[in-house]
């Protein structure tokens, strides 16, 4: 069973503790925080990462990190449920599909938009319209700019991609020049 369907489960079933205990905003944040702390530290990454450290060890390591950070119970449970599972070293990828998770059940979609330079706060706002309407849900947005696509916009939505730009434009005028003079 590959990471991403056992991040998934995870996910989906702490998402249900979490909304019935109505903490998902507290938990996913203290997961979050957690994540980057390990992530942030090479020897931490390596306890929990360690088949060989026992994993009374690795608890007592745990254990002291919740006790300083001030987690929630619903918080030390998953990760002590991730410890005893030995999938605590893969707590980055469990938070990204608790991540999509949470956003489908409050219909949120993500959309990357790429434009050639920054854009004004209407123009965002624009495009969050649209992207709403098209997708029938709420749109989460993040923008950067990439000179390389010279204007116009593209927009990613998970493994969709709406291209707009002028660079792709101009390509696809190039491919059918090339096919009319064949």
């Amino acid at each position: 069973m590959s990471g991403i369907t056992i991040a998934n489960r995870y996910a989906k079933a702490l998402a249900d503790v979490m909304t019935e205990r109505k903490e998902s905003n507290e938990v996913f944040a203290e997961l979050s925080r957690f994540s980057s702390l390990i992530g942030g530290h090479s020897e931490l990454r390596e306890v929990f990462a360690n088949p060989v450290l026992a994993l009374d060890r690795k608890s007592g390591v745990l254990k002291e990190l919740v006790t300083r950070l001030k987690l929630r119970p619903t918080t030390i449970n998953f990760l002590q449920l991730l410890l005893n599972n030995h999938r605590l070293h893969n707590l980055d990828q469990m938070v990204r599909a608790l991540s999509r998770e949470l956003d489908h059940r409050a219909n949120i979609v993500s959309a990357e938009i790429s434009t050639a330079r920054e854009i004004s706060d209407a123009e965002k706002e624009m495009l969050r319209d649209k992207l709403k309407t098209i997708t029938g849900k709420e749109v989460r947005l993040t923008f950067r700019a990439d000179p390389g696509i010279i204007g116009g916009v593209v927009t990613r939505i998970g493994s969709l991609i709406i291209d707009g730009s002028i660079k792709n434009q101009l390509s696809q005028m190039k491919q059918r020049l090339m096919t009319q003079r064949a």
